[in-house]
């Protein structure tokens, strides 16, 4: 397999796959590509955008999905382990993208592709194993109805080969849950957007990927030297010590009270039961290790077992902090136990824990005003603070029965269905996470303009308003509960972002700019300065909304929803609320929209280099 004339930390190879004719063929990386837009959800994103339009159904056989990896995927650079999965979302209908860790990402590249582009419908359950530079074509129809850990097991012992990372849906993607996720190396998530759905409209069960192939850098010695460094600042932070720990989970304690951990779908400012679901009560009860992704030195991720009563668990991953809020917080649960058993069967069926925990409590929210009926919920009762009633509503969404035919579409949807659109705490259909606005004052902009919807990753100005920055791209902190100079701050935050989303680089990780460009440099060949980290970032960021833009979105769905913009009488937002308006009018002009359409500008589009936008 002889590798393509491309820049370092490339395989140089994109493959592409056509499932309802069961065919695959390579092609080169384009390398203008790679340079503009690096690699993950930037360069996805350029792959994808003339193939799809407003009309396009991203269920539909002719709608592309898009795995990929980035330059510093598969080498030594801390804690970019991870791959990009991409599509029109069926949740939204408008950008779509989710990452996750473990090693498929690294394997596919080592397997001998950057990325993987599939479009068609097979006619029965396929999965695909991709090794060493080919790809077959497997039966799946005995992986059918099977949830993903089973599916993982199988598929393993079918190919029976070590090093093989096996990314798969469950039952919630089969059954096109809207919010459904794919699932990788045992329980790593690529979560938000629907993804899982699309893998299940297409009738392909998993992806397998396995290679003895390596990643060739433009500057290996120089590189090392860079990917130590790196590790080192990542190593040394007060974050990588508490990930460490206490995992994500640790983090739960102070954001209830600075109000950004959200209760009872939203709507109170104090959760009483914290104490009792986070990092620290799950370290004293289930919790019996770590685990880490390929090349990652923080090992957040918590490994629990519960060895009886009726959540009876094996050694299986532990929730993470956004699950704490879904099914704990937002629910008023501070039984950990049970909320650990629904964070495993949303594993297993295949569902974002985010979206799903969410859309319960907007059910629990509905049916305690009377909106929803117990006839509704085959006799249930929708109680704050009852887990059990959310883990039964789990295993009805996944399978479509009952109220979860409903609420396997989302909040908005929901909403629609029972008229009550001003509930819906969604931006552009996609659920709200837990780091609440009116806590911190910088996550307004980032919620509102997001390019998948509500989504803190793709801005993490909590972390910014917590002390976190960047003052060499002007990243610095400021007062959670100010909006002054918050916008333009939140438009480098996002830049930022982007370009983590293309490397892909784990956004736990955060060494010096510095090294960021040093790692791209030394990788690729390319001569990366600090001044194009932000410059990439924007144009990254500037395409993916003008993709919105083709597929509807204009400044009127630049919004947050009515509940998040209610000031609350308690905790730790007492009485704050953000002054949206004069967040995105600022926003607006940093970023060089156009206030009537809300699409770049003319100028903006010819300074990033994106014509054919």
């Amino acid at each position: 397999m002889k590798k393509p004339s491309i820049a370092g930390g490339y395989v140089g190879r994109l493959l592409f796959v056509d499932l309802a004719a069961l065919e695959s063929k390579v092609k080169p990386l384009d390398e203008k590509h790679a340079r503009l837009f690096i690699g993950g959800s930037g360069l996805a994103c350029r792959t994808i955008y003339q193939l799809v339009d407003r009309e396009t159904n991203p269920l539909s056989p002719e709608s592309p999905l898009v795995f990929m990896t980035g330059p510093l995927t598969g080498t030594l650079a801390p804690s970019c382990g991870r791959y990009s999965v991409c599509a029109k979302s069926p949740l939204t209908w408008i950008w779509g993208e989710s990452s996750a860790g473990g090693f498929f990402g690294p394997r596919l590249k080592f397997a001998g592709f950057d990325g993987v582009v599939i479009i068609g419908r097979a006619s029965k359950p396929t999965y695909l194993y991709i090794h060493d530079g080919n790809v077959e074509f497997r039966d799946a129809v005995h992986l059918a109805g099977k949830t993903t850990f089973e599916t993982q097991d199988i598929v393993s012992s079918e190919i029976g080969k070590t090093r093989t990372s096996i990314a798969c849906i469950g039952q919630a993607g089969e059954n096109l849950v809207k919010y459904a996720c794919v699932i990788n190396d045992g329980g790593s998530a690529a979560g938000r957007t629907g993804m899982g759905a699309v893998m299940g409209s297409k009738q392909l069960k998993a992806i397998a990927v396995q290679g003895e192939g390596k990643v060739e850098l433009a500057n290996e010695e120089k590189f090392a030297e860079a990917a130590r460094e790196a590790t080192r600042v990542v190593l040394e932070s007060f974050t990588t010590s508490m990930y460490r720990e206490l995992g994500t989970a640790g983090y739960a304690e102070m954001a209830e009270e600075l109000g950004a951990m959200s209760n009872k779908y939203f709507t109170k400012g104090f959760f009483q039961g914290v104490e009792k679901i986070g990092g620290s009560a799950m370290a004293n009860t289930i919790l019996v290790g770590n685990n880490s992704c390929f090349a990652c030195p923080i090992g957040h991720k918590r490994m629990i077992r519960i060895d009886s009563g009726k959540y009876t668990l094996p050694e299986t991953y532990g929730p993470e902090y956004e699950t704490l809020g879904s099914f704990g917080s937002n629910l008023l649960v501070d039984n950990l136990e049970g909320i650990a058993y629904a964070n495993y069967l949303c594993n297993a069926y295949g569902m974002d824990t985010v979206s799903c925990g969410v859309t319960i409590g907007f059910a629990y929210f509905l049916y305690e005003r009377g909106i929803i009926r117990e006839s509704d919920v085959k006799g249930l009762r929708l109680k704050w603070g009852d887990i059990d009633t959310a883990i039964e509503l789990v295993r009805m969404i996944a399978n479509r029965d009952g109220l979860g035919q409903t609420l396997a579409e989302g909040v908005r949807h929901v909403a629609e269905d029972y008229d009550v659109k001003e509930y819906a705490v969604h931006v552009k259909g996609l659920e709200f996470s837990f780091q609440d606005p009116r806590a911190y004052f910088g996550m307004t902009v980032c919620y509102a303009t997001s390019p998948r919807g509500a989504c803190h990753m793709q801005g993490d100005m909590y972390m910014v308003d917590l002390g976190q920055a960047f003052p060499e791209i002007g990243i610095e902190s400021t007062d959670r509960h100010s909006n002054d100079g918050k916008a333009e701050i939140a438009m480098r935050c996002q830049n930022l972002r982007a370009l983590y989303n293309a490397m892909v680089m784990c956004q736990f990780a955060n060494p010096t700019v510095q090294s960021i460009c040093d790692l791209l440099t030394y990788a690729t060949g390319y001569e990366v300065s600090m001044g194009e980290v932000n410059e990439v970032g924007d144009r990254i960021f500037n395409l993916k909304r003008a993709f919105n833009n083709r597929m509807g979105i204009t400044r009127e769905d630049d919004k947050l929803p009515k509940l998040i913009l209610t000031p609350l009488t308690e905790g730790g937002t007492l009485g704050n609320v953000p002054d949206f308006d004069r967040q995105l009018r600022e926003y607006y002009e940093h970023r060089g929209w156009d206030w009537l359409t809300g699409k770049p500008t003319k100028e903006k589009i010819e300074e990033l280099g994106l014509p054919d936008t």
